[in-house]
């Protein structure tokens, strides 16, 4: 079934990769968004090219009984939840709404790769570690400049908590190392060394490729550091598919270095739409795992 048909008869779950983007190197999985838009706000997000009012997090209308249709119409390639929001927003507490879908999809022992910022997921222990699944923590950096970048998001130690009390109970976890910024991403070794003791067995890592929205953010937050990089993503970078991106050679040294640390410490290692032939594992976004 082409991805076009599979676009007119899903609701939510969708083939991933909205963008079909030339450098994503995941293997064939599905996308769904428990909620639309994120409130965690982080400034290098890049939902708000695309989703109205999308700092303003709010829950789908009947998504389980949409989720159980879509579940009808797909095979068992994985579900990677989220995308385009965190599948663990503060109201998730109450709400409950990403709890419900694993419900569902533990029933159906549908693979499912869990990206997110937050600890409320260890609250759903008990159902991921009955079903097939991964969970990723997106980590920026451990040092004090994460509460600029990402201001209502659960602390990167939280995270790093969180991920131990998963792994204790056998649930498949690793770490993604991104955006790498420069001028911010000084702390690289740190990352790596934390994720491995938390448990880690993945590491996914990428660079900061704004947007005209994002770059802004940035500006107004990091002003100093903005001005002195902007030159490598404006004149000496390039433009792809609405991003900027750094220099190839500047990405693969910053990446490479994060990848000889990972290997060091005995994790796999993948890059998110780099074009860098730098993986070690069979998937680039911790898929493997499952």
């Amino acid at each position: 079934m082409s991805k076009t048909t599979l676009k007119i008869l899903m609701d939510l779950i969708k083939p991933f990769d909205p963008w079909e983007g030339t450098l994503c190197t995941c293997r064939n999985k599905y996308s769904l968004n428990p909620y639309t838009g994120c409130s965690h706000q982080c400034i290098y997000c890049y939902i708000t090219s695309y989703i109205p009012k999308a700092f303003n997090c709010r829950p789908k209308k009947d998504l389980l009984g949409r989720v159980t249709k879509d579940l009808k119409k797909i095979d068992k390639k994985p579900i990677s939840m989220s995308n385009s929001s965190d599948p663990y927003p503060p109201i998730e507490r109450k709400l409950k709404q990403t709890r419900g879908v694993l419900k569902i999809l533990s029933k159906k022992q549908h693979p499912t790769l869990i990206v997110t910022k937050s600890d409320i997921v260890v609250r759903d222990i008990d159902i991921l570690r009955e079903m097939p699944s991964v969970v990723m923590f997106s980590i920026t950096t451990l040092g004090k400049t994460s509460t600029k970048l990402e201001p209502n998001a659960p602390s990167p130690q939280r995270r790093l908590e969180a991920l131990v009390k998963l792994r204790k109970k056998n649930i498949p976890a690793g770490i993604r190392f991104d955006p790498l910024i420069p001028g911010i991403s000084q702390d690289i070794e740190d990352v790596v060394i934390s994720a491995k003791k938390a448990g880690a067995l993945h590491i996914t890592a990428s660079t900061f490729k704004p947007r005209a929205d994002s770059w802004k953010r940035f500006e107004r937050t990091f002003p100093e550091i903005a001005q002195k990089t902007k030159r490598l993503y404006f004149e000496e970078g390039e433009r792809i598919q609405g991003s900027r991106y750094l220099p190839k050679e500047l990405r693969h040294r910053m990446l490479s270095q994060v990848r000889e640390l990972v290997l060091e410490n005995d994790m796999t290692f993948g890059v998110c739409r780099e074009g860098l032939n730098l993986n070690t594992a069979g998937s680039c976004d911790g898929s493997h795992l499952l």
